[in-house]
Order: C-alpha cells, then sequence, then structure tokens
C-alpha cells in the first residue's frame, strides 16, 4: 500500500480512529492486523515469508536470553544466519549466480546452476536490519528479550515504517507499545502537518523531477552534455525528496498515534563534508552500519590502513546493502573512496585553505565546500540510478561533451535547442514548475535552521495556519503528480 495512494488515504484515519477508539489492551492486536493488511495490499503471499522470520528471531531472543556460554553465541548466529539466509534466497541468489556463471564463461567452464527469479519482497532489507538489530541487542545485553511474541511481532512489522523504515532499535520503539498513548491534539497537529510537507515533497517535487530524471536515463545514449546533467541533478534531488518524503510520512503518520520514530534525514545537501553527508543522510541506516558493523571492526581506533579497509568494507556491504547489482556496489565504493580520499588529505587541503586565504571568509569556505559535496554526491547517483556499469560511464564521460556550443544555442534561444536540450522534449512548464518546487524546497529547508516550520507554524495567529494548509493542500492538488508511483527505496 502506497503512502500517496488513495487506499492509505481511507486506510490511514480508519485506523487511527480505531487505534484511539479502542481499549489500550487491543490497540496492539489492532495495528499488528492493520500492518498485516498494509503490508499484503502489495504481495499477500509474501506475508509468510515475513512471518517466518518474525518466528525465528523472537525464539532467538528467548533462547539467547537464558543461554549461558557458547550457546548464547551459537544461537546468535543462527538467527543471523537464517534471517540473512531469506534476504540471500531473495535478493541476491540471482546477482551471484549469473557473477559465478560469467566468471565460469570467462574462464572456459561449465556452470549450468538455474536462476530462480524470485520476486523481491517489498521492504524486506529493511525489517531484516530491523530484526537483526533486535538480536543483536540482546545477545549484548542492551535489550531484554520481548516475551510476547504479538508485542516483538508488532515491532518489526509496524505499519508505518515497515517497508522503508527508519529502522529502529528496539529500546527505541518495543517499549512505546506498551505505553498508552492519549489523543492529544498538538500532537495529533503536528504529525499531520509532517505527513502532508512528505507527501508534498514525494508528489510535487520527487515525481516531477522523476519525469526528467526518466526521460535522460531510460535512454541516456541519445544524450550528452545539458540534457545529462539534467537528469542528473534532477534525479539528486528526486531521490532526496523522495525517500526523505517517504520519512517523514512514515514518522508523521506513527507520532498522530503517539509513537516516535527516530529523524532519518537532516539537510544533507546542505553537509560541507562526505562524512557530514552521511550524518545527514539516511540516518538509521548510516548508525545500523556504524554500530553493527564500522565499530565491530575496530572502528577508527585502529591504525590508518586498516581504518581505510574498514571504510571501504563498509560501504560496499552498504551499496550491496541498497541492491543486487555491480552499479549499487560501485556507488558504496565510491562513497567509500570519497571518505578514504577525505581523511588522506585533510591536512593538505587544511593547508590549501589557510594559504589562500579562504578560511578568512566563512561563507565563502561554506559554500564552495557545500558545492563540492554535492558534486561529488551526484556524480555518485550516476551509478545508483544508470540501468548498468555501461550506461554509468557513458553519463559520467558525456556530461561536458559539447557543453559550450549547447549552452551558446540555448542563450541564443534557437527554439530547437530550448526544446530538445534545455527542456528534454517536454513543454517549458514542466522543467518551471520542477526548478520552482526544489528552489521552494531548499528556501523552506533553509527556514527550518532554527527549528521546524511547523513549529512556528503552530504559533501563529489561526487565520495564518489556516491560510497556510489551504496553500499546501492546494499546492498537492494543483501541482502533484498523481499516478500512484512507488517510492524509489521500495525496491530494496
Amino acid at each position: 500500500m502506497l503512502f500517496n495512494s488513495l487506499q492509505f488515504a481511507l486506510f490511514f484515519p480508519i485506523v487511527t480512529l480505531l487505534y484511539f477508539a479502542l481499549p489500550h489492551r487491543w490497540r496492539g492486536t489492532m495495528l499488528l492486523l492493520a500492518s498485516c493488511v498494509f503490508y499484503m495490499a502489495f504481495v499477500p503471499a509474501y506475508i509468510a515469508i515475513l512471518a517466518v522470520t518474525i518466528v525465528i528471531d523472537y525464539v532467538a531472543g528467548l533462547r539467547i536470553a537464558v543461554a549461558r556460554g557458547p550457546r548464547r553465541r551459537l544461537w546468535l548466529i543462527l538467527s543471523i544466519a537464517s534471517t540473512c539466509a531469506v534476504l540471500f534466497v531473495f535478493k541476491y541468489f540471482d546477482f551471484f549466480n549469473d557473477t559465478i556463471a560469467l566468471a565460469a564463461r570467462a574462464l572456459g567452464m561449465s556452470y549450468a546452476a538455474p536462476a530462480l527469479q524470485l520476486l523481491l519482497p517489498i521492504g524486506l532489507s529493511f525489517h531484516t536490519f530491523q530484526s537483526l538489530s533486535y538480536v543483536i541487542e540482546v545477545y549484548e545485553g542492551r535489550q531484554r528479550a520481548e516475551r510476547d511474541f504479538g508485542v516483538y511481532a508488532l515491532y518489526v512489522m509496524f505499519y508505518p515504517q515497515l517497508v522503508a523504515g527508519p529502522i529502529e532499535r528496539p529500546q527505541r520503539l518495543l517499549h512505546q507499545f506498551r505505553q498508552e498513548h492519549r489523543f492529544d491534539y498538538d500532537r495529533v497537529v503536528a504529525g499531520l502537518q509532517l505527513m502532508a510537507w512528505g507527501l508534498l515533497k514525494k508528489v510535487v517535487v520527487a515525481d516531477r523531477l522523476a519525469e526528467l530524471a526518466n526521460r535522460v536515463y531510460d535512454a541516456p545514449r541519445r544524450y550528452a552534455g545539458l540534457p545529462l546533467i539534467t537528469g542528473t541533478v534532477a534525479f539528486a534531488f528526486q531521490i532526496y525528496c523522495d525517500f526523505s518524503g517517504y520519512s517523514d510520512i512514515a514518522i508523521g503518520s506513527a507520532q498522530v498515534m503517539g509513537f516516535t520514530l527516530m529523524k532519518n534525514f537532516d539537510r544533507p545537501y546542505t553537509a560541507r563534508s562526505i562524512t557530514e553527508f552521511w550524518r545527514r543522510w539516511h540516518i538509521s541506516l548510516s548508525t545500523w552500519f556504524r554500530d553493527y558493523l564500522y565499530i565491530p571492526l575496530g572502528g577508527n581506533r585502529v591504525a590508518r590502513p586498516r581504518l581505510y579497509a574498514n571504510l571501504l568494507v563498509v560501504f560496499l556491504v552498504s551499496g550491496l546493502w541498497h541492491g543486487a547489482r555491480w552499479t549499487f556496489v560501485v556507488w558504496g565504493a565510491l562513497h567509500g573512496a570519497y571518505l578514504i580520499v577525505s581523511l588522506a588529505t585533510e591536512g593538505i587541503r587544511a593547508r590549501v585553505r589557510a594559504s589562500i586565504g579562504l578560511t578568512r571568509h566563512p561563507a565563502l569556505l561554506a559554500a564552495w565546500q557545500t558545492s563540492v559535496v554535492f558534486t561529488l554526491v551526484t556524480l555518485g547517483w550516476v551509478f545508483f540510478r544508470a540501468g548498468s556499469l555501461g550506461d554509468a560511464w557513458y553519463v559520467l564521460t558525456h556530461l561536458g561533451a559539447g557543453l559550450g556550443g549547447q549552452l551558446a544555442a540555448v542563450v541564443a534561444r534557437e527554439p530547437a535547442a530550448q526544446h530538445d536540450l534545455l527542456f528534454l522534449g517536454f513543454e517549458p512548464s514542466r522543467l518551471v514548475i520542477a526548478t520552482t518546487a526544489v528552489l521552494a524546497l531548499l528556501a523552506a529547508e533553509r527556514l527550518q535552521v532554527s527549528g521546524p516550520v511547523r513549529v512556528r507554524l503552530a504559533g501563529a495567529a489561526t487565520p495564518l495556519r489556516w491560510a497556510a494548509y489551504a496553500c499546501a493542500v492546494l499546492t498537492i492538488m494543483t501541482l502533484g503528480v498523481f499516478q500512484s508511483a512507488r517510492f524509489i527505496y521500495f525496491q530494496f
């Protein structure tokens, strides 16, 4: 069930009203059933897969809690192995099978293992990581094993964040299912405001930018220069608005009922370093990899060569987590390389900034650093979006091809050049609306430096507040793209 669908427009108020109408002891059961309905709206049969992983990790948590010595570790390994096995079969088997077959052919060997060609269950990577965090936390003694099967099942299946996160930790979420949440007008309004903001980012910004990005990346070799730059920048903002929009709707819908989910995005395109970018982008996944992979590998408490290796491993795994394609692996490796180069050249860059006097102009320095980071991240998105490594390489090597002549033709207002190069064959209004939407988004995020705009809006006069609500609804209804386009991260 998509957050931007008519189904959800009916599902959400019905479930919310039932939640507050029912006695506290029945609310968990109702939420669990509603979450099952929400998940089964995609592919009903795949709820059985989710049920199996829930049972395995629930039992493993209980056994880890009472076991002693090597048995505790054995139960942890069994839980992780079985949960990851499900993920491997559905998401990675065909990828590794094809890779082995390709290598075998290159070596002149025969390899005939058939592909499974299974449909990937929606959100499998997300609830797999949430389940893994539970058993690991129980094993480390930071979380008590959950004895109520219904509460644990709801922890994994809680519908707002079931499909694409945020990936929660048991310490943050499990206890909330036992708390009695009363209807609070201010909290409900704040949650609805956040949901509206997320929906606006999805249907007004992301889905409009998707038209531009798809036009280019569906057939990238037809273009060079300006169209490739337009499509690539469009995708950079599309994926941000698409995923952060989803997260806002998820966090807001949970907030309406009284649940608190972790913040998943914090204006990542204002980051002044790649390290800062990853503290602001997909925060729940970044911290998951930090806590359960990077730190166990030794983190930054090791020698520089080992530190660089740790970073590369983490980002290679992160790339593979996003998708079973070499383009995602290269995307992860590229970000690992960004961080390694950043650390290795930190002293040199500081001396260069000081020698040219850039440190005496903090605003200029901030603008330069932000621009560089955005450019590096956007170039990385080429691998994320491209259909193959060949397409990605073509885009990267043709971003500047013929750019000077193209810009001259556009500036000269040649009709054909403007239609094909600037507007990508669309009517001009599409690019104008998309560009205006991005600029408005950036302005709104700039206003939120001192706190969420919706908090200040809550204290505004009633006429102003309702005028803002009406403006938001009107913008969504008139400029939104309503084709029930899936969120990008649903494929992970």
